[in-house]
């Protein structure tokens, strides 16, 4: 068969099969990273079939996922709420960085992974999925719980520690020296004090740079700008995902809502791409050798994440079932965890088992953390004896 219509009729297959594995996760109320991950398993090395004329095409395409997932995260944010988040979740977000970053080294350690494992399963472990929580408070109706804005306090001071972190992560896997980990560190931190400066005094003139009543003209100005500035910031060894990261916060307003509203479709389409690619280099014989660690790393950070957030809501004076809830609601692991431990793979430094862990850790947090969400009322009220919700006075 033409090598053309052979990567067609496969490329087709794959976005028809993620709509299937989309809809069937949507019906059972859950994220479909996990699905689109086993997606990428059933079709890589050592699954059922595996696709190698759309390779290339799916490679570039989950680049092209990474920087709208992040770009999309900092449209989220002004360089205000970030500051002001900064500001109040300090104390929560270190509690967090040390409880949630430990469990990932010490297993990475004990599997003999070594320092850069290290570093890499402590990113992977300490980051919550923001679009995971997101969209379970959404859906369970809790944006406007008193606890809420501890719980998204805590997600903007992760994602600022992705801004530092991923620097540091891209340098040690290119394998450079302190020398030049501290400049590529130096320089992230730099391009995020300037952004928000720029976003603080400035942002109007970004948002007008990039703005268009015309919707194709506004899309290409957008995508052709994030795409410009992650390839800057790859450039000079800072992570395509900071750069895309920067970019979102420095625009802002109307003009950052219209750019979320047009590029969703786009990020949903491309971030699918990235985790059916890490499922691709992922082989599924690996996985049973690691799943013992990854069950001890979904316990015992599922415990570490509720603490987290029973600590923060209390100091914000929630009530034991607002804490509990903040609590739950962190548990969820997704994109993040999947970008970094892609990074890890692109830069082939770490070996086929540090992929499997995090495959396997990934595909547990993304679906018990929804599940403890939704079951931590009816949980807390069998604990405590209460009445059921009804029948008291909400907290």
């Amino acid at each position: 068969m033409e090598e053309t219509a052979l990567a067609l009729i496969q490329l087709g297959a794959v976005f028809f099969g993620l709509g299937v594995l989309g809809r069937v996760a949507a019906r059972i109320g859950m994220s479909p990273i996990p699905l689109y991950l086993l997606g990428g398993l059933v079709f890589g090395s050592g699954g059922l079939v595996q696709l190698h004329e759309v390779d290339e095409f799916i490679h570039l395409a989950s680049e092209i996922g990474v920087i709208l997932l992040l770009l999309l995260l900092g449209l989220e944010y002004t360089a205000a709420e970030l500051v002001t988040g900064m500001r109040k979740s300090w104390p929560a977000g270190l509690l967090d960085l040390a409880l949630n970053a430990t469990p990932g080294v010490i297993v990475a350690l004990l599997l003999g992974l070594g320092p850069v494992g290290a570093i890499a399963m402590a990113g992977v472990t300490y980051i919550s999925s923001s679009g995971i929580v997101a969209k379970v408070l959404g859906d369970l109706g809790r944006l406007g719980n008193r606890e809420t804005p501890t719980i998204l306090s805590i997600l903007v001071f992760e994602d600022l520690a992705m801004a530092a972190y991923l620097p540091v992560l891209t340098a040690v896997l290119a394998g450079v020296g302190l020398i030049a980990g501290l400049w590529t560190l130096g320089i992230a931190l730099s391009a995020v004090t300037v952004v928000l400066v720029v976003a603080l005094r400035y942002g109007r003139y970004v948002s007008a740079l990039v703005a268009s009543d015309d919707r194709e003209i506004f899309l290409l100005k957008v995508l052709g700008a994030a795409l410009l500035v992650a390839g800057l910031a790859s450039a000079v060894q800072v992570s395509a995902a900071v750069g895309a990261f920067l970019l979102g916060i420095a625009i802002s307003d109307s003009t950052a809502h219209t750019a979320t509203k047009i590029l969703e479709p786009l990020r949903d389409l491309f971030a699918a791409m990235f985790f059916v690619l890490f499922g691709l280099n992922t082989d599924p014989r690996s996985i049973p050798p690691v799943l013992a660690w990854a069950l001890l790393l979904a316990v015992v950070t599922t415990a570490t994440k509720i603490v987290t957030g029973w600590w923060a809501a209390g100091r914000a004076g929630a009530g034991e079932m607002g804490r509990a809830r903040a609590g739950v609601a962190l548990v969820a692991r997704g994109e993040f965890s999947i970008v970094i431990a892609g990074l890890a793979v692109a830069a082939g430094a770490l070996p086929d088992s540090f992929t499997a862990l995090a495959t396997t850790y990934v595909l547990l947090m993304a679906i018990i953390g929804p599940v403890a969400a939704r079951v931590v009322e009816p949980v807390m009220r069998l604990l405590r004896g209460r009445p059921r919700a009804s029948e008291r006075v909400p907290e």
